[in-house]
């Protein structure tokens, strides 16, 4: 197992290297970064406002607010989760939200 490898991702790479007819070279260790984007509690949500009326006026009742945000899912080579939080962390903050109107969860797996 390498450092900051799962036992469950160094099994993966084992059968997928056994499973193997011919020789190859070792694959590079993927990652994924899950990062939820929504809107700040300060920031009005006109989206999130009009999802809960449709859903107020289609019958669903007791809907109190509904936060309409992105999800991005964005796969990584290499096996240092801690680099790759800093990098990915960077990127949200500069390119993929705007920090003045949207907040951020990021999570880092195997």
């Amino acid at each position: 197992m390498l450092p900051g490898q799962s036992a469950a991702s160094a099994k993966r790479r084992i059968i997928l290297l056994a499973s193997s007819e011919k020789p190859c070279n070792i694959p590079p260790l993927l990652m994924k970064a899950k990062i939820i984007v929504t809107p700040k509690k300060a920031v009005l949500d006109p989206q999130g406002k009009t999802v809960q009326n449709a859903l107020e006026h289609m019958g669903y009742k007791g809907v109190q607010a509904v936060h309409v945000g992105k999800y991005l899912e964005v796969e990584l080579s290499g096996g240092d989760k801690e680099s790759a939080r800093k990098q990915i962390d960077e990127a949200c903050r500069k390119f993929l939200t705007n920090p003045v109107i949207e907040d951020f969860q990021l999570e880092i797996t195997d």
